[in-house]
């Protein structure tokens, strides 16, 4: 048996038109394009607390929210489940941070009048690598004790994401990290026995990674 062969025992790819995915992988450098707007938009926003829907930005902190790397794991997670090959998630997960950055970038630097290169050199560095964490999440979505260790590894990574962890505390660290966490979950969900293995191995792997995790 090949090592595709073996690939798609674990999930395989559906056939789809060139045009196809080029139009999923326009699609999601667009959207990447208007939230890295946005995120940037809502950096800059000066709130006015007399303003009720200013409120409630602050209320959820929207805008330190989106400068964080959680809701970003989790829309890539969504586009990368949801592609219907390994190859086409990898695209599209690029595509996505790309269009993110880029807007995120050029934003900053003509309305917020200065060039921060070394913050966007982090993720630039993201977007170059987000296609091998793509082609796994995608894998993730599949079946067999493969897709159960890289389910395992993903919820570890959305546990650090969305909660301040330490040997003997757990800190939710904010009202929105936790529908994040949990639509990861939902997401990655298949069946009952599956999510009662991954979900508690998930978290325990969470604490053994936490000292090397680098977004504290």
């Amino acid at each position: 048996m090949t090592a595709a062969e073996r690939l798609d025992q674990i999930r395989a790819p559906k056939r789809c038109s060139v045009r196809s995915g080029l139009i999923s992988a326009a699609g999601c450098l667009a959207t990447g394009i208007v939230l890295g707007v946005i995120s940037k938009w809502l950096d800059n926003l000066a709130l006015d607390g007399a303003i009720r829907w200013h409120r409630w930005i602050e209320a959820l902190d929207l805008g330190n929210f989106f400068s964080d790397i959680a809701i970003w794991l989790l829309l890539a997670l969504l586009i990368a489940v949801f592609s219907p090959s390994a190859l086409r998630a990898a695209l599209n997960v690029f595509c996505f941070f790309a269009g993110m950055c880029v807007a995120y970038h050029v934003y900053t630097a003509v309305f917020s009048g200065f060039n921060p290169s070394s913050y966007m050199m982090i993720w630039y560095g993201i977007t170059l690598l987000s296609p091998v964490p793509a082609v796994l999440c995608w894998y993730a979505k599949g079946t067999g004790p493969a897709s159960i260790l890289l389910d395992i590894g993903i919820i570890a990574v959305f546990f650090l994401a969305c909660f301040a962890v330490g040997f003997f505390y757990i800190d939710l660290k904010g009202i929105l990290y936790l529908p994040v966490f949990c639509g990861a979950a939902a997401v990655l969900y298949r069946d009952v026995r599956q999510f009662m293995i991954c979900l508690p191995a998930g978290i325990l792997l969470a604490f053994l990674a936490n000292p090397v995790w680098p977004y504290h």
